[in-house]
């Protein structure tokens, strides 16, 4: 594959391990960063929200951080407040957070999706 890829990771997380094993298995090498440590730019989220239309995407809705935010507060936050949470706290983004080579944004972990973003097809 042409160009790098950029994946935001937590170390701890399950998700993120096997999203990294599947990147070696596919021989894709990406930039790795922990993601309590370095967290997307907020262009970077605002990018995303942009490929994705909606926020609910973005929110790692099942962590502890959003949790103690709180549903109802996430859910009144205007975008920009919503990106400005996100941008100040790894732990709300969903992870793994993954930026291909060509600009394109996913969040979580789907081996279909990936594949289709990161492989493409076979020409004939």
């Amino acid at each position: 594959m042409a160009g790098s890829v950029r994946l935001y990771s937590y170390g701890p997380c399950g998700t993120c391990r096997k999203a990294l094993a599947w990147l070696a298995e596919q021989g894709i090498n990406a930039e790795v960063l922990d993601i309590t440590r370095t967290p997307p730019s907020r262009h970077e989220l605002e990018e995303a929200l942009k490929q994705l239309g909606s926020r609910a995407r973005l929110f790692n809705t099942s962590g502890q951080r959003y949790r103690a935010l709180g549903a109802d507060r996430v859910a009144a936050m205007d975008d920009g407040a919503a990106l400005d949470a996100l941008a100040a706290d790894g732990m709300l983004i969903k992870r793994p957070f993954l930026i291909t080579a060509q600009g394109r944004i996913v969040t979580g972990f789907r081996p279909l999706e990936w594949q289709s973003l990161l492989r493409p097809p076979e020409v004939e």
